[in-house]
């Protein structure tokens, strides 16, 4: 009798740790997505003109980053009115940084040729940067105060020449 109480407390010892282990590896693989009121995961990249980026560079300035690529159709729609979102909003101290997770550079490179744009764009095909902001689906767009909060995230196109939007961001 003593053999089959220790036994059970073994298996149930087992089913036990089991349940734990596997509540410690579902908590460690699901991805974070980042919303409204989080600070903003730090990065670091390279702009297509050669200047280094991070969030803590940006000193006091408010951050729209973009998250796009060019075989995207609601993308490539909303980067003009987000050009020209930028040329009104620039000297406010707004800055936006357009990261397209193309994996191809040269339809990439090609994609900025045929229409340039003013406000920055870096390339990052591992789509490392948009991972760690929970990014699944193009364009999302966050609004990064200058504390390093997102105030603002927006999934899908926008149009950013909307006197709201451009009044909103350079409130912030």
């Amino acid at each position: 009798m003593t053999t089959s109480r220790i036994d059970t407390a073994i298996k149930i010892a087992i089913a036990a740790l089991f349940c734990v282990l596997v509540w410690v590896i579902a908590g460690a693989t699901r991805e974070r997505i980042i919303n409204v009121g989080d600070t903003a995961p730090a990065f670091a990249v390279t702009t297509d003109r050669g200047q280094a980026i991070s969030p803590a560079k940006f000193g006091g300035k408010v951050l729209v980053l973009n998250f796009w690529g060019t075989w995207c159709a609601p993308c490539v729609e909303e980067i003009p009115s987000l050009d020209q979102f930028q040329r009104a909003t620039a000297d406010s101290g707004v800055v936006v940084l357009g990261i397209s997770i193309d994996k191809n550079e040269k339809l990439y490179n090609a994609f900025l040729k045929r229409f340039p744009v003013t406000f920055q764009t870096a390339r990052d095909p591992e789509a490392d940067i948009s991972a760690s902001y929970g990014t699944f689906k193009v364009p999302e767009t966050y609004i990064i105060d200058k504390s390093g909060k997102v105030v603002q995230k927006i999934i899908g196109p926008r149009n950013w020449n909307d006197p709201e939007i451009i009044s909103y961001v350079k409130s912030l």
